[in-house]
């Protein structure tokens, strides 16, 4: 699904006096396929607009327009459980997202709520397939309290409670928050896997500058409401000076090329680290740095 935003502005508080403008004007395009990465200061407007995707926040009337596929937001019309069954949402530490009794149910609730017709064999399959994506045992965690679960456990079975419906985006507020290098590794690596088989685009808010270089195809930097700048990694990143003036840090390896470039060895590259690796061999191979 294509999402398209155009002019998206929203304040907090009733009062003209009080309200805060947590977003100024916002317009995006994010095609399908895509790997977006949002980033910016805490307060600049991030969890605000993805919170406007499946109408956590309500599109408010001359506010803008939010086009996901063939949903219109701004629409009275609008399907808001046909849209949040293909828009996925996972918010930072996404086990406090747990309510149910059993893990069973947790994960069930999606689709119960967005599929009330479904018979309920057809719920436990999807159940079973959504913990075993996650690298659950279905069996051995399904009657548990997902109370009594570790920290990795919960996080697995919340985002099972998420991805159980197959949505075609997923929409993920700083989701390795908290978690040790292993556990983002292995939290990565679950996304990537997600969206080659059923997830067509993703789009994740973080602070962590080497997760977005390293994983996204396309990056939005926010700030003060507004989207300063829309490009790859690399585009992005390699203005060295803008980033620093909107308090963000570079990713190692562009902080490596900036250091290289003062010494008049700078490499293209991607800033992934392979690809920066790579270029750096590619153009000293045999010599000296």
């Amino acid at each position: 699904m294509r999402i398209e935003v155009k002019d998206l502005t929203y304040s907090y508080g009733e009062s003209k006096a009080l309200s805060v403008r947590a977003l100024d004007g916002v317009s995006l395009v994010v095609e399908e396929g895509e790997f977006l990465g949002i980033i910016g200061h805490t307060g600049s407007g991030k969890t605000t607009f993805v919170q406007h995707l499946n109408g956590l926040i309500k599109l408010k009337k001359n506010c803008g327009s939010i086009k996901i596929g063939d949903f219109e937001l701004g629409d009275k019309k609008c399907d808001f459980k046909a849209l949040r069954a293909s828009l996925g949402m996972v918010f930072q530490y996404p086990e406090y997202q747990l309510f149910a009794e059993t893990v069973y149910d947790d994960v069930a609730f999606g689709v119960k709520n967005f599929m009330p017709n479904l018979p309920e064999q057809t719920v436990r399959e999807m159940v079973k397939d959504a913990l075993f994506t996650v690298g659950v045992d279905y069996e051995k965690i399904k009657d548990k309290s997902p109370f009594e679960l570790s920290g990795g456990q919960k996080r697995r079975v919340a985002i099972a409670g998420v991805i159980v419906t197959k949505p075609e985006v997923l929409v993920l507020d700083e989701p390795v928050a908290g978690l040790d290098p292993v556990g983002k590794r292995e939290f990565i690596a679950l996304l990537h896997r997600l969206k080659k088989e059923f997830v067509k685009t993703i789009i994740l808010v973080s602070h962590d500058m080497n997760l977005v270089a390293e994983n996204c195809t396309k990056t939005a930097v926010f700030e003060h409401g507004k989207i300063q700048a829309v490009g790859t990694p690399a585009q992005i990143f390699s203005d060295y000076e803008r980033i620093k003036n909107l308090g963000l840090d570079l990713p190692v390896t562009a902080f490596l090329n900036r250091e290289l470039e003062k010494a008049g060895k700078g490499v293209q590259n991607d800033l992934t680290v392979d690809g920066f690796i790579d270029s750096v061999c590619k153009k000293f191979r045999g010599g000296t740095l």
